[in-house]
């Protein structure tokens, strides 16, 4: 199950599309980068047997726009459970994270995963490609929906891949979140082109949705939690580093050695629910660490802090 922020092959079309664009006049550019960026599925993904036992479908209005998203609500039989919003990367809609969500579930957390529109079951009225505005709107759309499902709970955001950057978005914009946690983040999508074959040509001044995690992370006031493997072959562990560096809120970072892109929440499960228990300050159950190494403030941090 693959949700690749952009495949090496997407960067390229990106790049040609860009000089291409460009060269003629710049029309539809802003349009044309959504669908090269977000690479939308409406579609089941191939592994996709139905929703998780225990998730409810529910629609979530969009402003004043008469759209909705289509969202997963996974509840915990504990009401006063802390909740996460899960926010997932490009390309596959949420039946590609059909494995992914109820780890979240398990690990002791309410659950409402959405669909930006334009991926599977959330549509625009016009047919159009999402965009980073509109992928924004819709994550503080869900949020807002998530506090009248649990208005007593601490909530959390999550954000994989491409979700990360709407995931940092909304803890700047958002202020009762109680912590974010971004798995796999890049830092910007010139970054990301910067690293393929093709980054030596100057195309990055053409990117009008940057998705500039980097730019924004030192906004965020909130702790925070990065989570990357260090074999991920689709954004860089040193994107990690470069944002951990430049977060000033409480932070820490686990580092998945040999981890790739996509198996961070079932290849560490006990060690990633560790780290988010102590770090945010949670009573999830406990287990043994293997395999990650963290970096971090605070005292439970500093007793696994590691020299990168």
């Amino acid at each position: 199950m693959k949700t690749n922020l952009l495949s090496r092959s997407k960067v390229g079309w990106l790049i040609a599309g860009l000089v291409l664009i460009f060269s003629g006049g710049c029309a539809y550019l802003d349009t044309k980068q959504g669908d090269w960026i977000f690479n939308p599925v409406q579609g089941e993904w191939r592994g996709y047997r139905g929703t998780p036992e225990g998730v409810e479908e529910v629609w979530i209005p969009v402003g004043n726009t008469g759209e909705k998203i289509h969202a997963w609500w996974s509840p915990r039989p504990d009401k006063d459970a802390p909740t996460l919003l899960y926010l997932h990367g490009a390309r596959w809609n949420l039946t590609g994270s059909v494995t992914r969500i109820p780890r979240w579930s398990g690990m002791g957390f309410s659950v409402l995963a959405i669909d930006y529109r334009g991926f599977g079951k959330s549509a625009f009225v016009d047919g159009r490609s999402p965009t980073e505005q509109s992928a924004n709107e819709d994550a503080e759309a869900a949020w807002h929906y998530l506090a009248t499902r649990s208005p007593a709970a601490k909530r959390f955001i999550f954000g994989h891949s491409l979700g990360s950057s709407m995931a940092t978005h909304l803890a700047i914009t958002e202020k009762n979140a109680n912590g974010l946690i971004l798995e796999a983040a890049f830092t910007s999508i010139p970054d990301m082109i910067l690293e393929t074959r093709w980054g030596f040509l100057p195309v990055g001044f053409l990117v009008t949705q940057r998705f500039d995690t980097l730019d924004r992370i030192g906004g965020v006031t909130i702790p925070v939690l990065f989570v990357h493997g260090t074999a991920d072959n689709i954004v860089p562990f040193t994107m990690a580093e470069r944002l951990y560096a430049a977060a000033k809120a409480p932070k820490r970072l686990l580092r998945a050695e040999g981890g790739s892109h996509h198996n961070l929440a079932a290849g560490y499960f006990s060690e990633y629910q560790r780290a988010v228990s102590e770090h945010f300050g949670l009573n999830l159950n406990r287990a043994p660490q293997s395999g990650l190494s963290t970096i971090g403030l605070g005292a439970a941090a500093q007793a696994d802090s590691v020299t990168q």
